[in-house]
Protein backbone atom coordinates (compact mmCIF):
# COMPACT_ATOMS: atom_id res chain seq x y z
CA UNK A 1 0.00 0.00 0.00
CA UNK A 2 3.05 2.81 0.77
CA UNK A 3 3.94 1.91 -2.59
CA UNK A 4 0.79 2.81 -4.30
CA UNK A 5 0.73 5.65 -2.04
CA UNK A 6 4.43 6.76 -3.10
CA UNK A 7 3.30 6.63 -6.70
CA UNK A 8 0.30 8.12 -6.34
CA UNK A 9 2.32 11.33 -4.30
CA UNK A 10 4.27 11.63 -7.48
CA UNK A 11 1.86 11.98 -9.58
CA UNK A 12 0.19 14.90 -7.50
CA UNK A 13 3.51 16.60 -7.44
CA UNK A 14 3.23 16.31 -11.23
CA UNK A 15 0.02 17.49 -11.53
CA UNK A 16 -0.32 20.97 -9.26
CA UNK A 17 1.20 22.98 -11.66
CA UNK A 18 -1.33 22.82 -14.18
CA UNK A 19 -3.59 20.82 -12.50
CA UNK A 20 -6.22 24.08 -13.15
CA UNK A 21 -6.01 23.08 -16.88
CA UNK A 22 -7.69 19.20 -16.50
CA UNK A 23 -10.59 20.65 -14.45
CA UNK A 24 -13.53 17.76 -14.34
CA UNK A 25 -15.95 19.94 -13.23
CA UNK A 26 -17.70 19.72 -9.35
CA UNK A 27 -18.13 17.23 -7.43
CA UNK A 28 -14.75 15.96 -8.89
CA UNK A 29 -13.02 19.19 -9.54
CA UNK A 30 -9.33 19.75 -11.06
CA UNK A 31 -7.22 16.91 -11.41
CA UNK A 32 -4.49 17.14 -8.27
CA UNK A 33 -7.94 17.35 -6.14
CA UNK A 34 -9.14 14.07 -7.61
CA UNK A 35 -5.21 12.66 -7.09
CA UNK A 36 -5.28 14.00 -3.67
CA UNK A 37 -8.49 12.57 -2.82
CA UNK A 38 -6.93 8.57 -4.07
CA UNK A 39 -3.60 9.38 -1.89
CA UNK A 40 -5.33 10.04 1.80
CA UNK A 41 -7.84 7.04 0.69
CA UNK A 42 -4.99 4.80 0.09
CA UNK A 43 -2.61 6.50 2.62
CA UNK A 44 -5.04 5.81 5.69
CA UNK A 45 -4.58 2.30 4.93
CA UNK A 46 -1.17 2.24 4.20
CA UNK A 47 -0.24 3.87 7.79
CA UNK A 48 -2.35 1.57 9.52
CA UNK A 49 -0.73 -1.67 7.75
CA UNK A 50 2.80 -0.24 8.76
CA UNK A 51 1.41 0.06 11.98
CA UNK A 52 3.16 3.44 12.60
CA UNK A 53 3.04 6.65 11.72
CA UNK A 54 6.19 8.88 11.27
CA UNK A 55 6.57 11.32 14.20
CA UNK A 56 5.22 14.84 12.95
CA UNK A 57 8.17 17.66 13.31
CA UNK A 58 7.18 21.08 14.19
CA UNK A 59 5.99 22.80 10.74
CA UNK A 60 3.59 19.47 10.80
CA UNK A 61 2.04 20.12 14.10
CA UNK A 62 2.21 24.19 13.02
CA UNK A 63 0.10 23.44 9.86
CA UNK A 64 -2.53 21.47 11.43
CA UNK A 65 -2.96 24.07 14.80
CA UNK A 66 -3.06 26.67 11.51
CA UNK A 67 -5.86 24.39 10.16
CA UNK A 68 -7.69 24.18 13.53
CA UNK A 69 -7.53 27.85 14.64
CA UNK A 70 -9.24 28.88 11.02
CA UNK A 71 -11.94 25.41 11.79
CA UNK A 72 -13.02 27.20 14.81
CA UNK A 73 -13.09 30.71 12.75
CA UNK A 74 -16.85 29.07 12.00
CA UNK A 75 -18.27 30.27 15.23
CA UNK A 76 -17.77 33.64 14.35
CA UNK A 77 -17.43 34.09 10.93
CA UNK A 78 -19.54 36.26 8.86
CA UNK A 79 -19.87 34.55 6.00
CA UNK A 80 -20.92 30.67 7.17
CA UNK A 81 -21.14 28.82 3.75
CA UNK A 82 -17.90 30.87 2.56
CA UNK A 83 -16.49 29.92 5.61
CA UNK A 84 -17.19 25.55 4.94
CA UNK A 85 -16.06 25.76 1.69
CA UNK A 86 -12.63 27.56 2.56
CA UNK A 87 -12.07 24.82 5.22
CA UNK A 88 -12.61 21.97 2.61
CA UNK A 89 -10.09 23.54 0.39
CA UNK A 90 -7.53 24.27 3.29
CA UNK A 91 -7.86 20.39 4.06
CA UNK A 92 -6.83 19.55 0.71
CA UNK A 93 -4.05 21.74 0.53
CA UNK A 94 -2.40 21.53 3.77
CA UNK A 95 -2.68 17.65 4.09
CA UNK A 96 -0.26 17.83 1.36
CA UNK A 97 2.65 18.97 4.21
CA UNK A 98 1.62 15.69 6.06
CA UNK A 99 1.60 12.95 3.12
CA UNK A 100 5.18 14.58 1.66
CA UNK A 101 6.30 14.14 5.68
CA UNK A 102 5.25 10.57 6.23
CA UNK A 103 6.15 9.25 2.34
CA UNK A 104 9.35 10.84 1.11
CA UNK A 105 11.30 8.85 3.71
CA UNK A 106 15.18 9.24 1.52
CA UNK A 107 16.78 12.03 -0.24
CA UNK A 108 16.09 9.75 -3.52
CA UNK A 109 12.63 10.49 -2.48
CA UNK A 110 13.35 14.03 -1.89
CA UNK A 111 15.06 14.34 -5.56
CA UNK A 112 12.11 11.99 -7.34
CA UNK A 113 9.47 15.01 -6.05
CA UNK A 114 11.35 17.37 -7.37
CA UNK A 115 11.44 16.15 -10.89
CA UNK A 116 7.89 15.54 -10.73
CA UNK A 117 7.12 19.13 -10.05
CA UNK A 118 9.57 20.11 -12.81
CA UNK A 119 8.14 17.93 -14.76
CA UNK A 120 4.48 19.13 -13.98
CA UNK A 121 5.68 23.23 -14.62
CA UNK A 122 7.01 21.96 -18.14
CA UNK A 123 3.65 20.99 -18.99
CA UNK A 124 2.20 24.13 -17.66
CA UNK A 125 4.82 26.02 -19.76
CA UNK A 126 4.24 23.97 -23.03
CA UNK A 127 0.52 24.90 -22.50
CA UNK A 128 0.85 28.37 -22.29
CA UNK A 129 3.15 28.58 -24.99
CA UNK A 130 0.35 26.73 -26.67
CA UNK A 131 -2.57 28.76 -26.06
CA UNK A 132 0.24 32.07 -27.83
CA UNK A 133 -0.49 30.24 -31.16
CA UNK A 134 -4.01 29.27 -30.82
CA UNK A 135 -6.93 30.35 -32.50
CA UNK A 136 -8.76 32.09 -30.27
CA UNK A 137 -5.38 34.00 -29.33
CA UNK A 138 -5.00 34.84 -32.74
CA UNK A 139 -8.18 36.08 -33.43
CA UNK A 140 -8.78 37.70 -30.10
CA UNK A 141 -6.30 39.78 -30.29
CA UNK A 142 -5.09 39.20 -26.91
CA UNK A 143 -2.30 40.31 -25.21
CA UNK A 144 -2.00 37.68 -22.06
CA UNK A 145 -1.33 34.26 -22.74
CA UNK A 146 -2.30 32.00 -20.63
CA UNK A 147 -2.95 27.78 -20.38
CA UNK A 148 -6.45 27.16 -20.26
CA UNK A 149 -8.82 27.07 -17.26
CA UNK A 150 -5.51 29.12 -15.56
CA UNK A 151 -5.13 32.45 -14.24
CA UNK A 152 -2.22 34.65 -15.46
CA UNK A 153 -0.80 35.62 -12.34
CA UNK A 154 -1.26 32.32 -11.04
CA UNK A 155 0.43 30.78 -13.90
CA UNK A 156 3.51 33.16 -13.69
CA UNK A 157 3.71 32.24 -9.86
CA UNK A 158 3.66 28.42 -10.59
CA UNK A 159 6.48 28.91 -13.12
CA UNK A 160 8.85 31.12 -11.18
CA UNK A 161 8.89 28.88 -8.13
CA UNK A 162 10.05 25.63 -10.63
CA UNK A 163 13.09 27.52 -12.12
CA UNK A 164 15.49 27.09 -8.54
CA UNK A 165 14.34 23.88 -8.87
CA UNK A 166 15.57 23.38 -12.72
CA UNK A 167 18.56 24.81 -11.75
CA UNK A 168 19.08 22.36 -8.77
CA UNK A 169 18.77 19.11 -10.99
CA UNK A 170 20.55 20.70 -13.72
CA UNK A 171 23.69 21.43 -11.71
CA UNK A 172 23.53 17.57 -9.80
CA UNK A 173 21.84 15.25 -12.66
CA UNK A 174 24.10 12.93 -14.43
CA UNK A 175 21.63 11.41 -17.11
CA UNK A 176 21.34 13.46 -19.88
CA UNK A 177 16.88 13.10 -20.03
CA UNK A 178 16.72 15.08 -16.67
CA UNK A 179 19.44 16.95 -17.48
CA UNK A 180 17.81 17.73 -20.88
CA UNK A 181 14.19 18.71 -19.18
CA UNK A 182 16.26 21.36 -16.56
CA UNK A 183 17.94 22.89 -19.87
CA UNK A 184 15.02 23.55 -21.60
CA UNK A 185 12.64 24.71 -18.71
CA UNK A 186 14.98 26.99 -18.07
CA UNK A 187 14.90 28.45 -21.54
CA UNK A 188 11.62 27.96 -22.01
CA UNK A 189 9.62 28.56 -18.64
CA UNK A 190 10.74 32.00 -18.93
CA UNK A 191 9.16 32.49 -22.14
CA UNK A 192 6.15 31.69 -20.96
CA UNK A 193 6.28 33.88 -18.08
CA UNK A 194 7.07 36.85 -20.48
CA UNK A 195 3.53 35.77 -22.39
CA UNK A 196 1.50 35.86 -18.90
CA UNK A 197 2.41 39.37 -19.08
CA UNK A 198 2.29 38.89 -14.82
CA UNK A 199 4.21 42.03 -13.47
CA UNK A 200 4.74 40.32 -10.29
CA UNK A 201 5.27 37.38 -12.19
CA UNK A 202 8.03 38.99 -14.00
CA UNK A 203 10.19 40.43 -11.10
CA UNK A 204 9.64 36.95 -9.04
CA UNK A 205 11.08 35.56 -12.40
CA UNK A 206 14.06 37.62 -12.55
CA UNK A 207 14.46 36.94 -8.77
CA UNK A 208 14.42 33.29 -9.40
CA UNK A 209 16.76 33.81 -12.04
CA UNK A 210 19.33 35.39 -9.77
CA UNK A 211 19.22 32.84 -7.50
CA UNK A 212 19.14 30.04 -10.29
CA UNK A 213 22.34 32.00 -11.69
CA UNK A 214 24.35 31.87 -8.64
CA UNK A 215 23.62 28.14 -8.18
CA UNK A 216 24.84 27.23 -11.28
CA UNK A 217 27.64 29.61 -11.95
CA UNK A 218 30.09 28.40 -9.12
CA UNK A 219 30.51 25.14 -11.40
CA UNK A 220 28.69 25.72 -14.90
CA UNK A 221 29.97 29.13 -15.60
CA UNK A 222 30.40 28.58 -19.51
CA UNK A 223 26.71 26.84 -19.76
CA UNK A 224 25.37 29.73 -18.06
CA UNK A 225 26.69 32.06 -20.88
CA UNK A 226 26.09 29.44 -22.94
CA UNK A 227 22.01 29.87 -21.73
CA UNK A 228 21.97 33.47 -21.60
CA UNK A 229 23.41 33.59 -25.03
CA UNK A 230 20.33 31.07 -25.97
CA UNK A 231 17.70 33.46 -24.06
CA UNK A 232 18.85 35.95 -26.11
CA UNK A 233 18.36 34.68 -29.30
CA UNK A 234 14.33 33.51 -27.93
CA UNK A 235 13.75 36.97 -26.76
CA UNK A 236 14.37 38.15 -30.32
CA UNK A 237 11.96 35.90 -31.29
CA UNK A 238 9.24 36.70 -28.64
CA UNK A 239 9.96 40.43 -29.79
CA UNK A 240 9.06 39.75 -33.44
CA UNK A 241 5.69 37.81 -32.66
CA UNK A 242 4.49 38.42 -29.57
CA UNK A 243 2.15 41.44 -29.70
CA UNK A 244 4.18 44.43 -28.56
CA UNK A 245 0.91 45.15 -26.15
CA UNK A 246 2.25 42.41 -23.97
CA UNK A 247 5.96 43.84 -23.44
CA UNK A 248 3.83 47.27 -22.84
CA UNK A 249 2.50 46.08 -19.72
CA UNK A 250 5.46 44.65 -18.56
CA UNK A 251 7.53 48.05 -19.11
CA UNK A 252 4.65 49.98 -16.73
CA UNK A 253 6.61 48.00 -14.01
CA UNK A 254 8.47 50.88 -12.92
CA UNK A 255 5.66 53.10 -12.65
CA UNK A 256 3.48 50.93 -10.97
CA UNK A 257 6.16 50.33 -8.52
CA UNK A 258 7.00 54.18 -8.08
CA UNK A 259 3.15 55.95 -7.89
CA UNK A 260 1.10 53.76 -9.55
CA UNK A 261 -1.95 51.81 -7.61
CA UNK A 262 -0.54 48.37 -8.49
CA UNK A 263 -3.63 47.54 -11.03
CA UNK A 264 -5.92 48.94 -8.32
CA UNK A 265 -4.63 46.51 -5.53
CA UNK A 266 -4.15 49.56 -3.15
CA UNK A 267 -7.93 50.08 -2.94
CA UNK A 268 -7.94 46.66 -1.72
CA UNK A 269 -5.33 46.71 0.74
CA UNK A 270 -7.21 49.81 2.03
CA UNK A 271 -10.21 48.15 2.45
CA UNK A 272 -8.64 44.93 4.06
CA UNK A 273 -6.74 47.34 6.19
CA UNK A 274 -9.74 48.52 7.73
CA UNK A 275 -11.61 45.34 7.63
CA UNK A 276 -8.32 43.80 9.98
CA UNK A 277 -8.88 46.45 12.49
CA UNK A 278 -12.64 45.73 12.49
CA UNK A 279 -11.50 42.00 14.48
CA UNK A 280 -7.79 41.89 14.98
CA UNK A 281 -7.55 39.22 17.12
CA UNK A 282 -9.61 36.89 15.41
CA UNK A 283 -10.54 38.13 12.33
CA UNK A 284 -13.76 37.04 10.51
CA UNK A 285 -13.90 33.95 9.45
CA UNK A 286 -12.21 31.93 6.65
CA UNK A 287 -13.05 32.64 3.18
CA UNK A 288 -14.42 36.04 4.10
CA UNK A 289 -12.15 38.71 3.28
CA UNK A 290 -14.51 40.01 0.42
CA UNK A 291 -17.98 40.12 2.64
CA UNK A 292 -15.20 41.62 5.42
CA UNK A 293 -13.94 44.57 2.90
CA UNK A 294 -17.20 45.04 1.05
CA UNK A 295 -15.86 44.57 -2.30
CA UNK A 296 -17.07 42.70 -5.38
CA UNK A 297 -17.49 38.92 -4.94
CA UNK A 298 -14.93 38.40 -7.81
CA UNK A 299 -12.36 40.33 -6.18
CA UNK A 300 -9.50 38.41 -3.48
CA UNK A 301 -6.92 40.01 -1.07
CA UNK A 302 -3.94 39.93 -3.76
CA UNK A 303 -1.65 39.95 -0.52
CA UNK A 304 -0.86 37.10 1.70
CA UNK A 305 -0.94 38.33 4.92
CA UNK A 306 -3.95 40.36 4.40
CA UNK A 307 -5.62 37.59 3.40
CA UNK A 308 -4.70 35.13 6.47
CA UNK A 309 -5.12 38.37 8.96
CA UNK A 310 -8.32 39.55 8.08
CA UNK A 311 -9.83 36.04 7.89
CA UNK A 312 -7.83 34.33 10.78
CA UNK A 313 -7.23 37.57 12.87
CA UNK A 314 -3.50 37.94 14.48
CA UNK A 315 -3.34 34.51 15.94
CA UNK A 316 -3.67 33.20 12.58
CA UNK A 317 -0.61 35.11 11.11
CA UNK A 318 1.71 34.47 13.90
CA UNK A 319 0.89 30.81 13.29
CA UNK A 320 1.62 31.27 9.74
CA UNK A 321 4.94 33.26 10.14
CA UNK A 322 5.78 30.40 12.71
CA UNK A 323 4.83 28.16 9.02
CA UNK A 324 7.43 30.18 7.15
CA UNK A 325 10.44 30.45 10.20
CA UNK A 326 10.84 26.91 9.97
CA UNK A 327 10.47 26.58 6.38
CA UNK A 328 13.40 29.13 6.34
CA UNK A 329 15.48 27.23 8.87
CA UNK A 330 14.53 24.20 6.94
CA UNK A 331 16.12 25.55 3.91
CA UNK A 332 19.19 26.41 6.19
CA UNK A 333 20.12 23.14 7.68
CA UNK A 334 20.70 22.19 4.08
CA UNK A 335 23.70 22.61 2.66
CA UNK A 336 25.38 23.40 -0.91
CA UNK A 337 23.52 23.63 -4.09
CA UNK A 338 19.75 22.35 -2.52
CA UNK A 339 20.52 24.88 0.36
CA UNK A 340 20.28 27.71 -2.70
CA UNK A 341 17.86 26.20 -4.27
CA UNK A 342 15.13 26.27 -1.60
CA UNK A 343 15.97 29.60 -0.08
CA UNK A 344 15.87 30.85 -3.38
CA UNK A 345 12.30 29.22 -3.66
CA UNK A 346 11.21 30.50 -0.21
CA UNK A 347 12.38 34.05 -1.58
CA UNK A 348 10.50 33.86 -4.81
CA UNK A 349 7.13 32.60 -2.82
CA UNK A 350 7.40 36.01 -0.35
CA UNK A 351 7.90 37.94 -3.65
CA UNK A 352 5.01 36.88 -4.53
CA UNK A 353 3.15 36.38 -1.47
CA UNK A 354 2.71 40.57 -1.81
CA UNK A 355 0.75 40.67 -4.16
CA UNK A 356 -1.27 37.30 -4.50
CA UNK A 357 -2.84 34.89 -1.87
CA UNK A 358 -0.58 31.82 -2.27
CA UNK A 359 -1.97 30.53 1.19
CA UNK A 360 -4.73 29.05 -1.25
CA UNK A 361 -2.59 27.41 -3.65
CA UNK A 362 -1.48 23.52 -3.47
CA UNK A 363 2.01 24.34 -4.78
CA UNK A 364 2.49 26.38 -1.59
CA UNK A 365 1.81 23.26 0.54
CA UNK A 366 3.73 21.04 -1.38
CA UNK A 367 7.00 22.90 -1.85
CA UNK A 368 6.74 24.09 2.31
CA UNK A 369 6.47 20.39 2.65
CA UNK A 370 9.49 19.28 0.61
CA UNK A 371 11.18 22.00 2.15
CA UNK A 372 10.44 20.75 5.96
CA UNK A 373 11.51 16.75 4.49
CA UNK A 374 14.75 18.45 3.27
CA UNK A 375 15.56 19.88 6.63
CA UNK A 376 14.82 16.53 8.08
CA UNK A 377 16.75 14.68 5.81
CA UNK A 378 19.81 16.89 6.65
CA UNK A 379 19.67 15.94 10.11
CA UNK A 380 18.98 12.51 9.97
CA UNK A 381 20.86 10.91 6.99
CA UNK A 382 23.40 14.31 6.32
CA UNK A 383 25.79 12.40 3.80
CA UNK A 384 23.44 10.50 1.79
CA UNK A 385 21.55 13.87 1.46
CA UNK A 386 25.10 15.47 0.43
CA UNK A 387 25.59 12.59 -1.92
CA UNK A 388 22.28 12.97 -3.75
CA UNK A 389 22.26 16.88 -4.16
CA UNK A 390 26.28 16.98 -4.24
CA UNK A 391 28.18 20.09 -4.83
CA UNK A 392 30.68 18.32 -7.25
CA UNK A 393 29.14 15.66 -9.40
CA UNK A 394 31.98 14.32 -10.13
CA UNK A 395 33.52 14.39 -6.87
CA UNK A 396 30.01 12.44 -5.45
CA UNK A 397 30.27 9.61 -7.73
CA UNK A 398 33.70 8.46 -6.86
CA UNK A 399 32.85 8.98 -3.31
CA UNK A 400 29.25 7.32 -3.21
CA UNK A 401 28.67 3.99 -1.52
CA UNK A 402 26.30 1.54 -3.15
CA UNK A 403 23.47 1.91 -0.83
CA UNK A 404 23.84 5.98 -1.21
CA UNK A 405 22.75 5.72 -4.91
CA UNK A 406 20.39 8.29 -5.78
CA UNK A 407 19.36 6.63 -9.02
CA UNK A 408 21.37 8.87 -11.30
CA UNK A 409 25.28 7.50 -11.05
CA UNK A 410 25.74 5.15 -13.11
Amino acid sequence: MRRIAWGLLLLLAFAVPWEFSLNLGEPLGPIARILGVLLVVVAIPAVLHAGRLRTPGPMQWLVLAFYLWFCCSYFWTIEPLATLEKLRSYFQEMMIVWLVWEFAESPEDLRSLLRAYLAGACVLAALTLASFRSVEALAGNQIRFVATGQDPNDVARFLDLAFPLAALLLHIERRWPWRLLALGYLLLGLAAVVLTASRGGFLAAVLAFAGSGLLLMRKHAKAVLAGALAWLAIGAGLWITVPHSTFERLATIPSQLSGGDLNQRSNIWVAGWDAFARSPIFGTGAGSFVSAARLNPGDTAHNTVLSIVVGGGLCALFLAFGIVVLAARSALVARGPLRVALLTVLLVWAVASFVDTVEENRSTWLLLGLIAVAGRLAVESPAQLENCFPEDISGASAQMEPDQSCGSVN
